[in-house]
């Protein structure tokens, strides 16, 4: 019993040590958690008060506009009047002669980029108001003496005082223009119901047959390379006619394929049977199927018309016989003859379906996209319709007006393109001008004839402006979404193009440029101010901007604009958007101090 009891105390005394030592563990615990809290509220505290302005001000600095200093923009010099710094004449000796390879573009390396303002002739005047300005023009504004020189005695144009009038000859048309074209309508009936609405001209002279057409609604792309002395781009922008410098030579033309309802060319000079036919395999491309191709001149009427021809007969009939061989082997069909017009027809039956690449010329194969035509190569071989397009065809494609609105087929073919999307664009622009309409009186006006829409999409912009005495230039980005072929199948006209360099036109040669997020897209490869400076050397004194750009930018645009002599006003768009604003500016007329010296 004694060993049990004193078993029982030593237990107890342990018991009793125990009790202490765990209420003082939890209470030590309980003020470890207490000092925790403490810390960890301080820590909150002074996180709160210190990262969190970082954090906003770092935002604000992505969200603050862009802001530098305008600096005034020097004046080039009085030689640069008609600068075109891609096809520039005095850099031709660079480049080889194969296939007048030395005309098509080459523009400067970056070290070579003008930093100033081209200036405008002695002299010069705000251009001849639309439609007067179809007929004559200030010679001050394109003091060409050599084309009139060469030109008068077949009617393409002649001096009268202080202005050239255009009469409405040319080489194969010595009646005028319109005589000619109304024996080309009774050829083709297509031209007076709306089955063809656009159409190319290369080698245009002065535009007077595009000029003539847009009477008939009919809208053409004036084509002519850039040259010493005639300037025919020149002179038919200067009029009001679509235009574009360029050539047939190494490189596709900067169309997408199955563009053009009709081409023509009268007395071009392009030798079409060469190089195995490679030039008509380009009209080929950029015909739509069922278009037309009419050829005036050599060697069509050889057998009245080859004494004037400096040739003999037998070559002429030759280089004929060559020529309906060739256009045959390209699925043409001769449609019809007249005098010295002759018409062939592109097919759109199975004639494709015989080609093989063993054919001659051979079909291309799927390694080059038919639409792809900025810096592309020409190719000797046949680009057939693709068959996933039902209604490309020129008989299948709705007619004019009507087109403008209609959801293109190849809608598809662009990336996220859909005809709701389309529906949207259309419904928007409409908006979008009726507001610009308010900001800027001249619009709609006879003060604004020439207009380019400097990154379209669909040619929304263009559609809502159709009942306004103005035609625009749809230029699709060649880095963007290929979207030129919807322009086209709608009835409008428009080219690829890079911004980063220098568009395919003389100085002065556009009433109103537009824009909309170009900068935002480009600013990654493109270097604002050489932006700004080409938009200022093809706009005309006196002619409008409208930049729809991100707020980031506008400040930064206007800074830089203003040392280019444009005066601007910043305004807000149709939805009051904060992150987006308008840039409404006008460039002032001057004339070189220099040439005043």
């Amino acid at each position: 019993m004694k060993n049990k009891d004193s078993k029982s105390a030593a237990y107890s005394d342990k018991s009793s040590r125990i009790i202490p030592m765990t209420l003082m563990l939890i209470v030590l615990c309980g003020f470890s958690f207490y000092l925790g809290g403490i810390f960890y509220s301080e820590n909150n505290r002074f996180f709160k008060q210190n990262v969190a302005p970082a954090i906003q001000l770092r935002k604000q600095a992505v969200e603050a506009p862009h802001q530098i200093e305008s600096v005034e923009v020097p004046e080039c010099s009085s030689d640069y009047q008609d600068y075109t710094p891609c096809t520039d004449p005095k850099r031709w000796r660079k480049y080889g002669n194969y296939r007048l390879s030395f005309m098509e573009r080459h523009c400067p390396p970056m070290v070579e980029r003008k930093e100033c303002l081209v200036p405008p002739p002695p002299a010069y005047k705000v251009p001849i108001r639309w439609p007067k300005s179809r007929d004559q023009c200030w010679y001050r504004n394109v003091p060409y003496d050599w084309i009139n020189n060469e030109k008068s005695n077949q009617h393409w144009l002649r001096k009268e005082g202080e202005k050239f009038i255009f009469p409405g000859g040319g080489t194969m048309f010595p009646s005028g223009v319109g005589a000619y074209v109304d024996v080309m309508q009774d050829l083709i009936p297509g031209m007076k119901n709306g089955t063809i609405r656009t159409a190319i001209d290369t080698g245009c002279g002065v535009a007077s047959w595009g000029g003539d057409l847009l009477d008939r609604g009919i809208l053409t792309v004036s084509l002519a390379p850039r040259d010493n002395h005639e300037a025919q781009v020149q002179f038919a922008l200067e009029r009001g006619i679509p235009a574009i410098l360029g050539i047939i030579s190494t490189q596709r033309l900067p169309f997408p394929s199955n563009s053009f309802d009709m081409a023509h060319c009268s007395r071009c000079l392009i030798p079409w049977t060469e190089f195995d036919g490679l030039y008509l395999l380009e009209i080929h491309r950029i015909l739509r199927p069922g278009g037309f191709w009419v050829l005036s001149g050599p060697p069509v009427n050889y057998e009245n018309r080859w004494r004037g021809w400096n040739t003999t007969v037998e070559e002429q009939k030759a280089d004929f016989e060559k020529l309906k061989k060739l256009l045959t082997s390209m699925c043409f069909k001769l449609y019809t003859m007249k005098d010295d017009i002759a018409v062939w027809q592109k097919s759109s039956d199975s004639c494709y379906d015989r080609l093989t690449l063993a054919s001659f010329p051979p079909k291309c194969d799927d390694s080059m996209d038919p639409d792809s035509a900025w810096y592309i190569p020409l190719r000797t071989c046949l680009n057939a319709p693709s068959q996933k397009l039902k209604k490309s065809a020129l008989e299948s494609a709705p007619r004019w007006p009507e087109r403008l609105h209609i959801t293109p087929e190849r809608i598809a073919m662009v990336p996220g393109g859909n005809s709701g999307g389309f529906k949207h664009d259309d419904s928007k622009w409409k908006v979008r001008i009726k507001h610009y309409k308010t900001l800027l009186s001249a619009l709609g006006s006879d003060k604004i004839r020439n207009v380019m829409d400097m990154n379209t999409l669909y040619g929304g912009f263009a559609a809502a402006l159709i009942s306004y005495p103005v035609w625009v230039m749809n230029v699709v980005s060649s880095y963007g979404p290929n979207s030129l072929g919807v322009v086209y199948d709608r009835g409008l006209i428009g080219t690829y193009h890079d911004w980063c360099e220098a568009f395919s036109t003389y100085p002065r040669t556009y009433d109103l440029l537009h824009l909309d997020g170009l900068f935002t897209a480009e600013s990654h490869r493109c270097e604002t101010k050489y932006v700004l400076f080409e938009m200022d050397r093809i706009l005309r004194p006196n002619g409008y901007v409208i930049i729809r750009e991100s707020n980031y930018y506008v400040d930064s645009i206007a800074a830089i604009v203003k040392g280019m002599r444009w005066g601007c006003q910043k305004h807000d768009t149709e939805n009051n958007v904060e992150k987006e604003k308008l840039l409404i500016c006008q460039k002032k007329l001057w004339h070189s101090k220099r040439s005043q010296q």
